[in-house]
């Protein structure tokens, strides 16, 4: 959908804008000017001292700032997708004079791109442009900048046909033998970000967004770019350089591990708010949960790295954003594994599908393609049974309403989503029987298989408010649908996208309310770094309780780095993270989420000393 810059295409002629004269809507394009000597002379590293931005008018009159940035040598380049078809024109602002006040105009036809993505219907995905769902389904490549052309190519084609169509990765890496970004803090190395261009342009070819990571854990970003001008000038660079593409932003990796991460990224948010004027999608990678950081306004969605049922179930139910699972589990296919997480085929796929049933997208790893630190990249595994898994499940999903499916819960011998009324998902991880009630409509029956795609049409519709069923045979974990296939049909020719407004939840605070109690720990203070075992005590036993699943929460009162997942069972062992707080001795609020069987979501605080 994007195409190669403009300087790759037309000659460029000397100290003048490279004129795109005709720039299909949603492509990037590149108006590249040449600095004369004496500015060049003037400013020494243009990276620190020259600017450069231009005001684009549109054909319905509406104007974006646009900021351009050095590419090295004397060329400058202002980087645009326009939005609107038909006569667009621009105006050149710039300390250097050679460069300064030069207008272009050039044409837009329509390309007939659904544009780039936003959040909609609060846990859904809408592209800009034709407003219809986007079905996220992502996969990982986190040195795609470094791997060998050619087995990025094969990554590209083969992800492409498999159904992905976002693939994220870093733009920094903190190896030094691979290719450095940053020579120094002020120093970019315009070799490295062109070759990122190119790859990043074959993405978008294939209709694949770029899920950009900014730099690595363990402080990288912070260690690289050691003040704040030098962190504008970085985000400045890349987001002149890449939100005219189709991207999202991905912040960090684990933002956690970092000195002061919530502080850090709400400075880099401030400035890709500035920077980036296309706003595209931002949130941050995380060691669980980015949702602790929706309280500072910036991020459009939450980004998981858990396995866990219970965390995105109860995150589902209270926050109104989309949620991305970019690090669910990491197949095994043959290449090894280095951690808990990296699993199996089989148990990869129950795990997608477990974390699909609390309504989040999910981004596919395998260890011999994600790029770990410990894995070499293979084009070998490619088409792996991981990956054939997540075909299926795009499949299947893109035959549904999936943008309005919500967590169900009126379901025995499975776990649910649901559009009340129209159709049901129920996912057996072990099959057996089902039972579930419904809306009273007649729908078709279907039987989904995750591990080949197969589907089976029972043949025969089902009415009634409790269907109760068996699934084709037990070799298999399942997938039960009920659709009423020709109403969906007619609310797709509706213009709403929504067909039903979407609740958050009231967590029940109420102690006397509460079904549970925290059993252990039992003491009121506690070491950070230490392991702590941990318990929960049912105090009613009813059919929903004995279903609860539990997730355990610190945040420190004294501090505001947000509050920390340090467990996600109803007992076990649990560290409270050294980095939680600056300051020692802390009082800290534990707090423990229940949900039960129903749904129904309660919260339990408790405020011990940790020290």
């Amino acid at each position: 959908m994007s195409r190669l810059t403009a300087a790759a295409l037309l000659p460029v002629v000397a100290g003048l804008a490279q004129e795109c004269a005709s720039v299909p809507t949603y492509s990037s394009c590149d108006f590249v000017f040449e600095a004369a000597a004496a500015d060049l002379t003037a400013h020494p590293n243009p990276y620190l001292s020259a600017t450069l931005h231009a005001e684009f008018r549109s054909p319905k009159h509406r104007t974006q700032l646009i900021h351009g940035f050095w590419d090295g040598g004397n060329k400058f380049v202002i980087r645009f997708a326009p939005a609107d078809a038909g006569a667009w024109d621009f105006r050149v602002t710039s300390n250097l004079p050679s460069i300064n006040g030069k207008q272009v105009q050039f044409n837009a036809p329509d390309s007939g791109s659904p544009g780039f993505l936003r959040p909609a219907n609060q846990h859904a995905w809408q592209y800009t442009e034709n407003r219809l769902a986007h079905l996220w389904m992502g996969d990982t490549s986190y040195r795609f900048p470094w791997i060998d052309r050619g087995v990025f190519d094969q990554m590209v084609e083969a992800r492409a046909k498999q159904r992905f169509n976002h693939i994220r990765g870093l733009l920094l890496h903190q190896d030094p033998k691979y290719r450095v970004g940053f020579n120094g803090p002020d120093q970019p190395n315009f070799d490295h970000f062109r070759e990122v261009d190119s790859r990043i342009v074959a993405m978008n070819r294939k209709g694949i967004f770029a899920d950009l990571v900014l730099a690595g854990d363990e402080n990288h970003l912070a260690q690289v770019f050691p003040a704040r001008q030098q962190r504008e000038r970085y985000i400045k660079f890349v987001a002149s350089r890449y939100s005219p593409m189709m991207i999202t932003w991905q912040g960090v990796q684990e933002f956690e591990e970092y000195e002061d991460g919530r502080g850090l990224l709400l400075e880099l948010a401030g400035y890709l708010e500035k920077y980036d004027s296309y706003k595209h999608p931002r949130s941050t990678h995380t060691v669980a949960t980015s949702a602790p950081l929706l309280g500072d306004k910036w991020m459009t969605h939450a980004i998981y790295q858990t396995s866990s049922w219970a965390l995105g179930a109860v995150e589902r139910q209270i926050l109104r954003v989309p949620l991305v699972n970019s690090e669910f589990a990491y197949e095994d296919s043959g290449a090894g594994k280095s951690h808990p997480h990296h699993v199996g085929s089989d148990e990869f796929r129950k795990t997608l599908w477990n974390i699909s049933m609390n309504g989040m997208y999910p981004t596919f790893g395998n260890t011999g393609t994600y790029g770990g630190r410990r894995f070499e990249v293979e084009a070998k595994y490619l088409d792996s049974p991981g990956a054939k898994a997540m075909t299926n499940w795009y499949g299947f999903f893109e035959e549904t309403r999936f943008w309005e499916l919500e967590p169900f819960f009126e379901v025995d011998g499975g776990r649910g989503l649901a559009l009340g009324g129209v159709e049901y998902i129920v996912y057996l991880e072990k099959p057996g029987p089902v039972e579930l009630v419904v809306e009273k409509k007649k729908y078709e029956v279907y039987w989904f298989r995750p591990s080949d795609g197969e589907v089976i049409n029972e043949k025969k519709d089902f009415k009634g408010e409790r269907f109760t069923g068996q699934p084709p045979d037990n070799s298999s974990d399942w997938v039960l649908h009920l659709s009423r296939d020709g109403r969906k049909r007619g609310m797709l020719k509706s213009w709403r996208f929504e067909s039903r407004p979407v609740f958050k939840q009231d967590v029940e605070r109420t102690p006397a309310k509460i079904p549970f109690a925290i059993e252990s720990p039992s003491a009121d203070t506690l070491a950070a770094g230490k392991p702590t075992p941990f318990g929960v005590k049912l105090t009613r036993e009813t059919r929903a309780a004995k279903s609860m699943q539990y997730v355990w929460t610190v945040e420190a009162t004294n501090d505001t780095r947000g509050y920390r997942v340090i467990g996600t069972a109803p007992s076990g062992t649990f560290t409270i993270p050294k980095r939680l707080t600056g300051t020692y001795p802390a009082v800290v609020n534990l707090r423990l989420y229940g949900i039960n069987g129903n749904g129904k979501v309660y919260a339990l605080d408790r405020v011990i000393r940790v020290e």
